[in-house]
This record gives C-alpha cells, sequence and structure tokens, in this order.
C-alpha cells in the first residue's frame, strides 16, 4: 500500500512541474510571435508610408516637370506667332510701300518712254532712258535709235499718258502693273491730231532707291 501511495505522490508533482514550463514557453514563444508580428506589421506599414512618399513625392515632380514643358512650349509658340505676324505685317507694308511707289514712277516713266518731237528727239529718248534698266535699256535704245529718222521725217510729235494702271503682282523690290496708255500723236501726213490706246504691262524694278521699268510688253 505504501509503495502504491509513495508512487502516487511521486506522479502527482512530476507532472505538475513538467506541464507548467511547457505551457508558459508556449506562452512566451506565442508572445514573442505576436510582438514579432507586431513589429513586422509596424515595419511594413512604415515602408508602405515611405513607398507612398516618394511615389507622392515622384507624381509632384513629375506633374511639375509637365508643367514647366507646357509652359516653355507655350512660350515658344506664342512668340513664333507674334514672329510669325510681324514678319507677315512687315512684308505686306514693304509690298504696299512698293506699289504706291512703282504707281507714282509709272506715269512719268511711261510718258517718257512712250513720247517723243522730232523736234527735240535726242532729248526725248535722254529722258526716257532715265526711267528704264537691265536689258530694257539696251532695247529701249536700240528701237528709239531706229525711229529716229522716221520722226523727223514724218515730223512726228507723240504725247503718251496714263488713263488707268492696276496691279498684276507686287515684292518688295519688284511690282508689275497693267496700265491704259493713250498716245495722242500728229504728223505731216495726219490731219489733227490722233490717239491710240493701248494697254502695256510694265515691270518696275527697285534699283537703289529709285523705281525703273525693267520690261514694257504691249497687249
Amino acid at each position: 500500500m505504501r509503495s502504491i501511495a509513495t508512487l502516487a505522490r511521486r506522479l502527482r508533482p512530476r507532472g505538475r512541474t513538467v506541464e507548467k514550463p511547457a505551457a508558459d514557453a508556449v506562452e512566451r514563444d506565442t508572445d514573442a510571435v505576436e510582438r514579432e508580428a507586431d513589429g513586422a506589421g509596424r515595419d511594413a506599414d512604415g515602408a508602405g508610408r515611405k513607398a507612398d512618399g516618394a511615389a507622392s513625392t515622384r507624381r509632384r515632380r513629375y506633374a511639375g516637370s509637365r508643367l514647366h514643358l507646357a509652359l516653355a512650349v507655350a512660350t515658344v509658340l506664342a512668340a513664333t506667332a507674334a514672329g510669325t505676324a510681324w514678319y507677315a505685317q512687315h512684308r505686306a507694308e514693304q509690298r504696299d510701300s512698293a506699289v504706291r511707289q512703282a504707281l507714282a514712277t509709272a506715269a512719268p516713266a511711261a510718258k517718257a518712254i512712250f513720247s517723243y518731237d522730232y523736234r527735240s528727239f535726242d532729248a526725248s529718248v535722254a529722258n526716257g532712258r532715265a526711267f528704264v534698266t537691265g536689258p530694257f535699256a539696251d532695247e529701249y535704245a536700240e528701237t528709239t535709235s531706229a525711229l529716229k529718222s522716221t520722226a523727223v521725217a514724218e515730223q512726228a510729235v507723240v504725247l503718251a499718258e496714263i488713263s488707268a494702271s492696276g496691279v498684276i503682282r507686287a515684292e518688295a523690290a519688284e511690282v508689275e502693273l497693267l496700265v491704259y496708255l493713250n498716245q495722242y500723236r500728229r504728223n505731216a501726213n495726219t490731219d489733227g491730231e490722233k490717239v491710240d490706246q493701248n494697254r502695256v504691262v510694265l515691270e518696275l524694278r527697285r534699283v537703289g532707291g529709285e523705281w525703273k521699268v525693267a520690261r514694257a510688253t504691249a497687249i
């Protein structure tokens, strides 16, 4: 009987002593795992916040870069548009000025080139030569040289005047005009004064600071 009781006493304490540490160890392990999980969670949250912050910073920088680029492009486009508008206006002003000067020159030039008087033929030709330029100057000299003997023989007097004119095309240094030219003529072979109505295309070019006739074509 004592052996059974003794055995029972020995068994009971040992069972309690072995089971408690195991439970405590489990609890400690569980707490450690929870703390580690909490720490990992906090680390993950911190890393997530840092990642979100970095992403937000990148987005702000990207948005700022795009804004700067858009502003730069807009500035360039505005400057280009302003430059183009200024250039177009400048060209238009140059053409308008060229047309005014060419029209102002056309009337006295046509009168000098297409008029002559047998009594002062050389002076008439010299007056006309002052308004011509380029190859047309040579053509004018040849034509008037061949005309002189006939004009003197017939006692011809021709007075040319422009009745109307219009612009065909215009550039800053060249203007083409259509002129309606009346030539009032008389000579020893006709009674009274006759009128010849002509249409002539005059091409005027800027030579230095003056406008001169570079071509004259009857149409």
